[in-house]
Protein backbone atom coordinates (compact mmCIF):
# COMPACT_ATOMS: atom_id res chain seq x y z
CA UNK A 1 0.00 0.00 0.00
CA UNK A 2 2.44 2.54 0.91
CA UNK A 3 4.59 1.30 -2.27
CA UNK A 4 1.40 1.95 -4.10
CA UNK A 5 1.17 5.44 -2.48
CA UNK A 6 4.92 6.71 -3.14
CA UNK A 7 4.48 5.21 -6.86
CA UNK A 8 1.21 7.47 -7.43
CA UNK A 9 3.16 10.31 -5.48
CA UNK A 10 6.18 9.95 -8.25
CA UNK A 11 4.07 10.03 -10.83
CA UNK A 12 1.92 12.76 -9.96
CA UNK A 13 4.93 15.02 -10.11
CA UNK A 14 5.48 13.86 -13.45
CA UNK A 15 2.73 15.52 -15.34
CA UNK A 16 4.18 18.38 -17.09
CA UNK A 17 4.97 17.42 -20.65
CA UNK A 18 8.65 17.66 -21.85
CA UNK A 19 9.77 20.73 -23.31
CA UNK A 20 6.98 22.58 -21.73
CA UNK A 21 4.48 21.21 -23.90
CA UNK A 22 5.95 23.09 -27.06
CA UNK A 23 6.33 19.91 -29.28
CA UNK A 24 2.37 19.23 -28.56
CA UNK A 25 0.66 22.17 -28.69
CA UNK A 26 -1.36 22.17 -32.44
CA UNK A 27 -0.60 26.07 -32.98
CA UNK A 28 2.91 25.55 -32.84
CA UNK A 29 3.22 22.25 -35.01
CA UNK A 30 1.29 24.32 -37.20
CA UNK A 31 3.32 27.28 -37.29
CA UNK A 32 7.08 26.30 -36.52
CA UNK A 33 6.65 23.62 -38.88
CA UNK A 34 5.89 19.70 -40.38
CA UNK A 35 9.27 18.88 -38.12
CA UNK A 36 7.78 19.50 -34.97
CA UNK A 37 6.64 16.21 -33.18
CA UNK A 38 6.15 15.34 -29.48
CA UNK A 39 9.40 12.81 -29.48
CA UNK A 40 11.69 15.57 -30.62
CA UNK A 41 14.26 16.41 -28.41
CA UNK A 42 14.24 19.88 -26.71
CA UNK A 43 17.33 20.22 -28.52
CA UNK A 44 15.93 20.01 -31.97
CA UNK A 45 13.12 21.59 -30.70
CA UNK A 46 15.03 25.17 -29.91
CA UNK A 47 16.70 24.99 -33.42
CA UNK A 48 13.18 24.38 -35.27
CA UNK A 49 11.48 27.21 -32.96
CA UNK A 50 15.07 30.09 -34.52
CA UNK A 51 14.72 28.55 -38.08
CA UNK A 52 10.89 29.04 -38.03
CA UNK A 53 11.06 32.90 -36.30
CA UNK A 54 13.75 33.84 -37.87
CA UNK A 55 15.05 35.55 -41.45
CA UNK A 56 17.85 35.59 -43.75
CA UNK A 57 17.97 39.60 -42.95
CA UNK A 58 18.59 40.14 -39.13
CA UNK A 59 15.36 41.79 -37.59
CA UNK A 60 13.27 41.51 -41.01
CA UNK A 61 10.50 39.16 -40.38
CA UNK A 62 7.56 38.05 -42.78
CA UNK A 63 4.19 37.34 -41.38
CA UNK A 64 4.59 33.44 -40.75
CA UNK A 65 7.81 34.03 -38.82
CA UNK A 66 6.28 36.44 -36.61
CA UNK A 67 3.18 34.24 -36.25
CA UNK A 68 5.72 31.50 -35.15
CA UNK A 69 7.48 33.43 -32.77
CA UNK A 70 3.72 34.65 -31.15
CA UNK A 71 2.68 31.01 -30.65
CA UNK A 72 5.35 30.17 -29.26
CA UNK A 73 5.43 32.48 -26.74
CA UNK A 74 1.92 32.23 -26.06
CA UNK A 75 2.15 28.52 -25.72
CA UNK A 76 4.77 29.08 -22.61
CA UNK A 77 3.63 32.08 -20.73
CA UNK A 78 -0.20 31.75 -20.90
CA UNK A 79 -0.73 29.44 -18.25
CA UNK A 80 -1.98 29.95 -14.97
CA UNK A 81 0.88 29.68 -12.88
CA UNK A 82 2.86 33.25 -11.90
CA UNK A 83 6.56 31.00 -12.49
CA UNK A 84 7.48 29.20 -15.60
CA UNK A 85 10.15 26.31 -15.48
CA UNK A 86 11.46 26.06 -18.92
CA UNK A 87 13.39 23.14 -20.08
CA UNK A 88 17.25 23.93 -20.13
CA UNK A 89 17.53 23.41 -23.92
CA UNK A 90 14.93 25.79 -24.79
CA UNK A 91 16.25 28.60 -22.97
CA UNK A 92 19.20 30.09 -25.49
CA UNK A 93 16.93 29.27 -28.86
CA UNK A 94 14.41 31.37 -27.23
CA UNK A 95 16.37 34.18 -26.47
CA UNK A 96 18.32 33.87 -29.96
CA UNK A 97 15.13 34.18 -31.58
CA UNK A 98 13.25 37.13 -29.42
CA UNK A 99 16.60 39.15 -29.97
CA UNK A 100 15.84 38.80 -33.88
CA UNK A 101 12.49 40.90 -32.67
CA UNK A 102 14.78 43.06 -30.18
CA UNK A 103 12.69 46.50 -31.57
CA UNK A 104 9.38 44.72 -30.41
CA UNK A 105 11.35 43.26 -26.77
CA UNK A 106 11.91 47.21 -26.05
CA UNK A 107 8.74 48.25 -27.19
CA UNK A 108 7.23 45.36 -24.76
CA UNK A 109 9.49 46.08 -22.20
CA UNK A 110 8.93 49.66 -21.79
CA UNK A 111 4.77 48.95 -22.35
CA UNK A 112 4.60 52.80 -23.40
CA UNK A 113 3.31 52.27 -26.75
CA UNK A 114 -0.39 51.52 -27.10
CA UNK A 115 -0.13 49.30 -30.33
CA UNK A 116 1.71 46.55 -28.47
CA UNK A 117 -1.43 46.31 -26.00
CA UNK A 118 -4.73 46.86 -28.38
CA UNK A 119 -2.50 43.82 -30.88
CA UNK A 120 -1.19 41.40 -27.99
CA UNK A 121 -4.30 39.52 -27.94
CA UNK A 122 -3.70 35.63 -28.90
CA UNK A 123 -5.83 35.75 -32.15
CA UNK A 124 -4.64 39.44 -33.61
CA UNK A 125 -2.33 38.79 -36.08
CA UNK A 126 1.42 41.02 -36.62
CA UNK A 127 0.59 43.87 -38.24
CA UNK A 128 3.22 45.40 -40.72
CA UNK A 129 4.95 48.32 -40.55
CA UNK A 130 8.70 50.13 -41.42
CA UNK A 131 9.24 47.06 -43.97
CA UNK A 132 8.60 43.82 -41.25
CA UNK A 133 5.90 42.35 -39.54
CA UNK A 134 5.88 42.94 -35.80
CA UNK A 135 5.61 41.12 -32.53
CA UNK A 136 3.39 41.79 -29.61
CA UNK A 137 2.06 39.54 -26.14
CA UNK A 138 0.66 40.24 -23.27
CA UNK A 139 3.65 42.07 -20.92
CA UNK A 140 2.86 39.26 -18.22
CA UNK A 141 3.13 36.31 -20.18
CA UNK A 142 5.93 38.05 -21.91
CA UNK A 143 7.99 38.94 -18.53
CA UNK A 144 7.35 35.29 -17.49
CA UNK A 145 8.87 34.00 -20.27
CA UNK A 146 11.71 36.30 -20.01
CA UNK A 147 12.49 35.58 -16.04
CA UNK A 148 12.27 31.58 -16.91
CA UNK A 149 14.86 32.38 -20.04
CA UNK A 150 17.13 34.60 -17.71
CA UNK A 151 18.11 31.28 -15.87
CA UNK A 152 19.96 30.50 -18.47
CA UNK A 153 23.05 33.26 -18.17
CA UNK A 154 24.40 32.82 -21.59
CA UNK A 155 19.98 33.63 -22.69
CA UNK A 156 20.39 36.77 -20.47
CA UNK A 157 23.73 38.01 -21.90
CA UNK A 158 21.80 38.11 -25.42
CA UNK A 159 18.55 39.73 -24.19
CA UNK A 160 21.04 42.37 -22.62
CA UNK A 161 22.91 42.88 -25.83
CA UNK A 162 19.68 43.06 -27.49
CA UNK A 163 18.24 45.68 -25.66
CA UNK A 164 21.53 47.58 -25.35
CA UNK A 165 21.92 48.37 -29.13
CA UNK A 166 18.29 48.92 -29.12
CA UNK A 167 18.25 51.17 -26.56
CA UNK A 168 21.75 53.02 -28.31
CA UNK A 169 19.83 53.29 -31.41
CA UNK A 170 16.94 54.90 -29.63
CA UNK A 171 19.01 57.32 -28.91
CA UNK A 172 21.46 58.17 -31.63
CA UNK A 173 17.87 58.91 -33.48
CA UNK A 174 16.61 62.07 -31.46
CA UNK A 175 16.85 64.99 -33.64
CA UNK A 176 19.56 67.72 -32.57
CA UNK A 177 16.40 70.46 -32.43
CA UNK A 178 14.42 68.26 -30.30
CA UNK A 179 12.75 69.59 -26.97
CA UNK A 180 9.69 68.20 -24.75
CA UNK A 181 8.65 64.64 -24.94
CA UNK A 182 10.58 63.74 -27.95
CA UNK A 183 13.52 64.97 -25.74
CA UNK A 184 12.78 62.86 -23.16
CA UNK A 185 10.68 59.89 -24.01
CA UNK A 186 13.34 57.98 -25.55
CA UNK A 187 16.02 57.80 -22.63
CA UNK A 188 12.69 57.14 -20.27
CA UNK A 189 11.64 54.45 -22.15
CA UNK A 190 15.18 52.79 -22.44
CA UNK A 191 15.44 52.99 -18.67
CA UNK A 192 12.01 51.26 -18.45
CA UNK A 193 13.12 48.55 -20.80
CA UNK A 194 16.60 48.28 -19.11
CA UNK A 195 14.95 48.31 -15.63
CA UNK A 196 12.39 45.27 -16.44
CA UNK A 197 15.29 43.45 -17.39
CA UNK A 198 16.77 44.25 -14.37
CA UNK A 199 13.94 43.35 -12.40
CA UNK A 200 14.10 39.74 -14.68
CA UNK A 201 17.50 38.94 -13.94
CA UNK A 202 16.47 39.59 -10.18
CA UNK A 203 13.80 36.84 -10.21
CA UNK A 204 15.90 34.38 -12.09
CA UNK A 205 18.88 34.97 -9.94
CA UNK A 206 19.59 31.48 -7.52
CA UNK A 207 18.98 31.60 -4.19
CA UNK A 208 22.14 30.13 -3.44
CA UNK A 209 24.69 33.24 -3.27
CA UNK A 210 27.69 31.65 -4.52
CA UNK A 211 25.46 29.92 -7.95
CA UNK A 212 24.30 33.87 -8.18
CA UNK A 213 28.05 34.90 -8.42
CA UNK A 214 28.48 32.55 -11.14
CA UNK A 215 25.37 33.63 -12.87
CA UNK A 216 26.64 37.22 -12.73
CA UNK A 217 30.20 36.06 -13.70
CA UNK A 218 29.22 34.18 -17.04
CA UNK A 219 26.90 37.28 -17.85
CA UNK A 220 29.42 39.52 -17.80
CA UNK A 221 31.73 37.38 -19.70
CA UNK A 222 29.72 37.80 -22.52
CA UNK A 223 28.68 41.37 -22.23
CA UNK A 224 32.29 42.38 -22.06
CA UNK A 225 33.29 40.74 -25.40
CA UNK A 226 31.25 42.43 -27.32
CA UNK A 227 31.97 44.72 -29.77
CA UNK A 228 30.10 47.83 -31.51
CA UNK A 229 30.58 49.86 -34.46
CA UNK A 230 32.12 53.01 -33.22
CA UNK A 231 31.77 54.57 -36.51
CA UNK A 232 27.67 55.14 -36.24
CA UNK A 233 26.68 57.44 -33.12
CA UNK A 234 24.75 54.20 -31.84
CA UNK A 235 27.56 52.47 -31.56
CA UNK A 236 29.96 54.81 -30.41
CA UNK A 237 27.07 54.79 -27.28
CA UNK A 238 27.21 51.06 -27.40
CA UNK A 239 30.58 50.63 -27.29
CA UNK A 240 31.39 53.74 -24.16
CA UNK A 241 28.78 51.84 -22.12
CA UNK A 242 30.58 48.58 -22.61
CA UNK A 243 34.23 49.66 -21.68
CA UNK A 244 32.18 51.19 -18.95
CA UNK A 245 31.01 48.24 -17.34
CA UNK A 246 34.33 46.29 -18.15
CA UNK A 247 36.35 49.09 -16.09
CA UNK A 248 33.62 48.60 -13.05
CA UNK A 249 35.20 46.23 -10.76
CA UNK A 250 33.52 42.44 -10.57
CA UNK A 251 32.21 42.80 -7.29
CA UNK A 252 30.22 45.96 -8.68
CA UNK A 253 29.42 45.40 -11.63
CA UNK A 254 25.68 43.84 -10.70
CA UNK A 255 24.86 47.08 -9.21
CA UNK A 256 26.43 48.96 -12.62
CA UNK A 257 24.07 47.16 -14.43
CA UNK A 258 21.17 48.60 -12.97
CA UNK A 259 22.55 51.94 -13.86
CA UNK A 260 23.03 51.19 -17.49
CA UNK A 261 19.63 53.19 -18.47
CA UNK A 262 21.07 56.74 -16.70
CA UNK A 263 24.60 56.01 -17.56
CA UNK A 264 23.72 55.76 -21.37
CA UNK A 265 21.64 58.65 -20.94
CA UNK A 266 24.32 60.58 -19.88
CA UNK A 267 26.73 59.66 -22.28
CA UNK A 268 24.34 60.66 -24.86
CA UNK A 269 23.08 63.79 -23.22
CA UNK A 270 26.77 65.27 -22.53
CA UNK A 271 27.61 64.30 -26.68
CA UNK A 272 24.48 66.99 -27.01
CA UNK A 273 26.36 69.50 -24.75
CA UNK A 274 22.48 69.75 -23.33
CA UNK A 275 22.75 72.40 -20.98
CA UNK A 276 22.98 71.60 -16.89
CA UNK A 277 19.34 72.12 -15.82
CA UNK A 278 18.03 70.28 -18.95
CA UNK A 279 20.41 67.61 -18.00
CA UNK A 280 19.83 67.17 -14.39
CA UNK A 281 16.11 67.32 -14.42
CA UNK A 282 15.78 64.39 -17.07
CA UNK A 283 18.40 62.20 -15.73
CA UNK A 284 16.80 62.26 -12.46
CA UNK A 285 13.45 61.87 -14.54
CA UNK A 286 15.21 58.59 -15.81
CA UNK A 287 16.85 57.23 -12.89
CA UNK A 288 13.34 56.87 -11.50
CA UNK A 289 11.63 55.19 -14.29
CA UNK A 290 14.70 52.61 -14.15
CA UNK A 291 14.29 52.02 -10.14
CA UNK A 292 10.22 51.77 -10.74
CA UNK A 293 10.82 49.72 -13.46
CA UNK A 294 12.92 47.52 -11.76
CA UNK A 295 10.60 46.76 -9.00
CA UNK A 296 8.30 45.45 -11.42
CA UNK A 297 10.28 43.23 -13.67
CA UNK A 298 10.78 40.79 -10.75
CA UNK A 299 7.01 39.59 -10.49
Amino acid sequence: MLGGFAAWFLLGRETAPPCNGLAEDTRVQKSVGQDVHPSMSCAALGQAIVKATTGSEPGRHNQTQTQAMKDVLFALGSGQSKQLDLDPALRVPIATALADYAPDMHEMLAGLDSTYVTKAGRDTPPWEAGGTHHLAVPANSFRKTLRAVAEDPQAYALLRMAETRTAAGQLAAVTADATGSELSLPPTKNARALGIMDGVADAALSQDAQEARRWHAAVFDRLITEQADQAEPAGRLTATWLQELKNTPEQQRAERLHTQGVDMARTWAQARTMDEPTRQELLAKIENSARNAHKEGKH
